[in-house]
């Protein structure tokens, strides 16, 4: 057995205790006598799984009843496109706020479905600073606001929901869902891939308000890309992704045993506050670019004061038991990502090496 700390930003690490429950199950699941993955998705067994496992994060998120849960496929990239075409007219106009790559990316592909107007716009600090929420220039008549509440390559997080009055705002949560208390009552929609705090890639969480569910009746579409196809068959309008929809469930069960969001939560901003601290106080042989205010807790992108020293740190790391940490090749140098599944154990081995690091490399 060899496992050890994993960094990556995705597909990411899952509680181990997740998947040592799903190794145990994994020829035969409860009394099917067969593996989950080789049940039917209509039959009794696992449609009685899929209406526990959305019970669970309803209760997990105080999901309101008039929101629908969606377990979807394609990933957030094409929940990019969706939501501009279940959501707005061919007519209307879409408002975007921008600070990194997955904004501009959803902005980008959302185009051809619906008019984006950028309402914000975080570029001109490198993203590494959020707009002004003076400067943003929303639209009353705009179908919805969207934003990206945690930016995974550039480690730049909103710590506060946007006011955006009665418009939907709506968010791509992939890399910070469920990462602590989630004010679904503000949003209008929420979407994210599983693979960096649900569970393996390949599943895609997509919770909507009832009533906008009708917005897309006279565009026309396939019936497979109507969000409120997939919600009148309860998320098997086609075969869904059973063994990540499983994987979810034991996610769920695990962060519920935790203590909840609010626990889980207060451990992300623990370990979040212990690498950033190693970070600061290192005298600039590691520096995080991003303005304290919007520091990511899930994604920690930082810097070795001479770049040529990576090629050892990265090889060093890893033998030491730290996975993933080099850095996006869209930003380049290090990142180190804090998902729910990475324990304060984890964060202090990185930090130890750190320092380690520096004092053989200073």
């Amino acid at each position: 057995m060899s496992r050890t700390w994993n960094f990556a930003a995705g597909p990411a690490a899952i509680p181990e205790p997740v998947l040592r429950q799903a190794q145990a199950e994994l020829l035969e699941w409860r009394d099917a006598r067969a593996s989950v993955m080789e049940i039917s998705h209509r039959g009794r067994a696992f449609t009685a799984l899929a209406a526990e496992i959305e019970a669970d994060l309803r209760a997990l998120a105080g999901i309101p009843a008039h929101y629908r849960i969606l377990f979807l496929q394609g990933g957030a990239t094409l929940q990019f496109a969706l939501l501009a075409m279940n959501l707005a007219r061919p007519d209307q106009h879409a408002d975007y706020v921008l600070t990194g790559h997955w904004s501009e990316k959803a902005a980008r592909e959302a185009r051809p479905y619906v008019d984006v107007r950028i309402a914000a716009d975080a570029r001109e600090s490198g993203y590494t600073a959020l707009p002004s929420r003076a400067d943003w220039r929303l639209h009353s008549d705009a179908a919805y606001v969207h934003y990206t509440p945690n930016e995974t390559i550039h480690g730049i997080e909103f710590h506060d929901v946007p006011e955006v009055d009665a418009v939907p705002l709506v968010a791509d949560f992939s890399s910070s869902i469920l990462s602590e208390p989630l004010p679904v009552p503000r949003f209008g929609m929420i979407y994210a891939g599983a693979q960096k705090n649900i569970g393996p890639a390949g599943l895609t969480l997509v919770i909507v308000r009832e009533d906008l569910l009708q917005r897309a009746e006279k565009r026309p579409m396939a019936g497979i890309l109507r969000y409120a196809e997939h919600a009148a068959h309860e998320s098997m309008l086609n075969t869904p992704n059973t063994f990540g929809w499983y994987l979810a469930g034991l996610t769920f069960k695990w962060i519920a045993l935790q203590g909840g969001l609010a626990a889980i939560g207060e451990r992300n901003a623990r370990k979040a506050d212990s690498l950033y601290d190693a970070i600061d106080g290192s005298g600039g042989f590691y520096t995080n670019p991003v303005q304290a205010a919007a520091r990511s807790r899930m994604n920690v992108p930082f810097f070795l004061h001479d770049p040529a020293l990576e090629p050892a740190f990265l090889r060093e790391s890893e033998q030491a038991g730290l996975l993933a940490l080099k850095g996006h090749r869209a930003l380049g140098g290090l990142r180190a990502s804090l998902y729910n599944a990475m324990p304060q154990e984890g964060v202090d081995a990185l930090v130890a090496f750190m320092r380690d690091f520096q004092q053989r490399h200073g």
